[in-house]
């Protein structure tokens, strides 16, 4: 049986919400890949990455439900899974550098300005993004996808982030046919506290979409991506009941 193991960073104040939140995305993700078993993991919740990949078999994938490559994808994350004796586990890319995600994150916007009966040349989007005060990495994707909702045809699509400038609450006024899209991967605190509190303080009045995380098609893109990485003579077929 082919395993997977979708791993987070969690919010280490309290990481039992975000462990249930990462449990049930894996569970989707599971009802698309018969046959496997796929896994969750938070690295803020002690001892839970130990204990997944215990019930792992070898050649795990690893899932970085993160928004960008940087140092706990390319670095602590592998290093974490050396110690725990996964010394075979293939990382894979982070959920926001997917090219799928991104196009999903493009067309979230589209159906939101058709939603509003705005036209999607006339839509204005605030990207909120966690950013980084240590690596380049997170604001760079984050500026990106911004650039590929432009190139798309949105008026307006700027990045401002939680953690490092542009920040949020210093954003410029944005126009009647403004949405902010939470460029997250889950709703933890600074999607439920930080986020609204930083809009409320640059004036931004326009309607605020779940974090990209959370859309329902989601789960169908990381077992596409999960799928794509294995050939199919590794894939156990589902047992006959």
């Amino acid at each position: 049986m082919q395993s997977a193991l979708i791993v987070a960073h969690g919010q280490p104040s309290d990481p039992e919400p975000a462990g249930l939140e990462l449990a049930l995305l894996a569970s989707k993700v599971a009802a698309e890949l018969p046959g496997w078993q796929v896994g969750s993991a938070t690295l803020a919740e002690a001892g839970a990455l130990d204990a997944a990949l215990s019930g792992t078999g070898p050649g795990v994938l690893v899932y970085p439900m993160f928004m960008a490559g940087g140092w706990f994808t390319t670095e602590n994350l592998p290093m974490r899974l050396r110690a725990s004796g996964a010394r075979d586990a293939q990382v894979l890319p982070a959920f926001g550098v997917d090219p799928a995600v991104q196009a999903l994150c493009v067309q979230i916007a589209r159906e939101a300005a058709a939603a509003g009966g705005i036209a999607f040349e006339a839509l204005e989007i605030l990207l909120a993004a966690h950013g980084s005060g240590r690596s380049q990495s997170p604001a760079l994707v984050a500026r990106q996808m911004a650039r590929l909702l432009r190139d798309a045809g949105c008026a307006r699509a700027e990045a401002y982030f939680i953690d490092q400038t542009p920040q949020i609450a210093d954003a410029p006024e944005f126009g009647p046919t403004a949405f902010c899209l939470p460029f997250f991967a889950a709703r933890g605190g600074h999607v439920v506290d930080d986020l609204p509190a930083a809009l409320a303080q640059s004036g931004f009045a326009g309607p605020v979409l779940p974090p990209l995380g959370l859309d329902a098609r989601v789960p169908g893109l990381i077992a596409d991506a999960l799928r794509h990485c294995v050939r199919p003579d590794q894939i156990s077929p589902p047992a006959s009941r």
